[in-house]
């Protein structure tokens, strides 16, 4: 009888420490990380919770216990009085004919230039993309003593601007704000094209589609979340604007919504309470507009980050 010898194989067991060592190694820099995130948030929300809180005291409240103080009456009567002295829906009606317009036809414009320079081969295909996009590198500041007198000189028949030019139209606005973001969207745009794949326009040219059946119902609708966080942008840069309105525009009732505060200044004193009023009702419909579309901008500012 012969016996066999039983082989018994050593388990090795994976050390447990290192692991914990390096969890605990990672944890202060997320901390770090957080803190930092943190206190960025509060240094941007402070500024906007103050002036929420600044326009529920009356300013008689303010004036007896101070602006640095907790107590006292709060209501909405800043609000109302805001609403009605500053003539807010006037000026908000303006200010959706400014945006609306000028972010359709920058998203338009942007599209079309984008597709032409990142998925067809030409010669001056990069050297156009580079005079967009260096036309963002101009201070608007330094062009407004040209395009105003530019404008002026523009003639336009009366049956369709009462002041014969540009100036003082809406027009002139959304054409300007126009021309200043069509590069950045350009830019945008015509990179997140590039990461799309060539063999969809190829197969699309197979089955005879044109150039124009491409852009519509091949790149067009792959480019939804990028538009829809440019145009979210957009919207915010175009409603906030206050530097080319009141240049281009000398009518009063015909300056947006950003102008309208200074309906709310007075001549020898100034209600900082109804200030604050005025300026949260501005900030409202941007914040809607965010909030409304916080999935559509996050996905369009992620989507392709993980492409090599």
């Amino acid at each position: 009888m012969t016996a066999t010898a039983s082989k018994t194989v050593p388990v090795v067991k994976a050390a447990a420490v290192p692991v914990v060592a390096t969890r605990r190694r990672r944890k202060p820099r997320h901390i770090g990380i957080y803190l930092f995130l943190t206190a960025m948030a509060a240094l941007w929300l402070i500024p906007l919770l103050w002036s929420v809180y600044t326009s529920l005291r009356p300013k008689a409240e303010t004036n007896r216990l101070g602006y640095f103080s907790i107590g006292g009456v709060y209501n909405l009567a800043n609000y109302a009085q805001a609403w009605v002295q500053g003539g807010m829906p006037k000026y908000f009606l303006n200010s959706v004919l400014i945006t609306v317009p000028t972010v359709v036809l920058t998203l338009f414009l942007a599209s079309l230039m984008a597709f032409a320079v990142s998925r067809f081969s030409w010669k001056f295909n990069v050297a156009l993309l580079i005079a967009f996009t260096a036309g963002n590198l101009l201070p608007p500041q330094v062009l407004a003593a040209p395009i105003f007198e530019i404008f002026k000189l523009i003639q336009i028949p009366y049956s369709i601007s009462d002041s014969g030019s540009l100036l003082n139209q809406l027009a002139g606005v959304v054409l300007i704000n126009t021309a200043f973001q069509v590069g950045f969207c350009t830019f945008v745009l015509s990179n997140y094209m590039r990461a799309l794949p060539m063999e969809l326009s190829e197969a699309a040219r197979v089955d005879g589609a044109g150039v124009f059946r491409q852009y519509v119902s091949v790149v067009m609708p792959l480019t939804r979340p990028a538009l829809a966080a440019l145009g979210t942008l957009e919207v915010i840069f175009i409603y906030n604007d206050y530097f080319w309105p009141l240049i281009l525009i000398q009518s009063g009732d015909r300056l947006p919504m950003t102008t309208a505060i200074n309906n709310l200044q007075g001549q020898w004193l100034q209600n900082y309470n109804l200030l604050a009023a005025g300026a949260v009702i501005i900030v409202i419909p941007t914040l809607i507009i965010y909030f409304a579309l916080q999935r559509q901008f996050v996905a369009g500012l992620t989507l392709g980050a993980n492409k090599g």
